[in-house]
């Protein structure tokens, strides 16, 4: 297996033999499954649930989800009001649009 470097950093396998494919491939197998490895290891770090030390800890949080959900509603809410629908088939037929 002959490894040929053109500009731009590109690098470019060129292979004699079935054997060398095989090893390649092997290579690029044991590459996938690392990075598959990183990836979630970063994915499980991130997505880990905070875990709230105090009773105060847990109030605060469960308020800041309940005032995210009610302003939530209340864009939805503003959007169909204003825009006759969110989705094309909600839209009702006949009706003035409100300024």
């Amino acid at each position: 297996m002959e490894r040929r470097r053109l500009p731009g950093q590109t690098v470019i396998y060129q292979y004699k033999t079935l054997e060398d494919i095989r090893a390649r491939k092997a290579q690029l197998m044991n590459d996938l499954q690392d990075d598959n490895d990183q990836t979630s290891a970063l994915w499980d770090s991130v997505m880990a649930p905070a875990k709230s030390g105090s009773k105060g800890e847990m109030v605060s949080s469960l308020l800041s989800y309940s005032v995210n959900a009610i302003d939530m509603f209340l864009l939805v809410r503003k959007l169909t009001r204003r825009h006759d629908g969110i989705l094309p088939f909600m839209k009702k037929k006949g009706r003035k649009r409100r300024r």
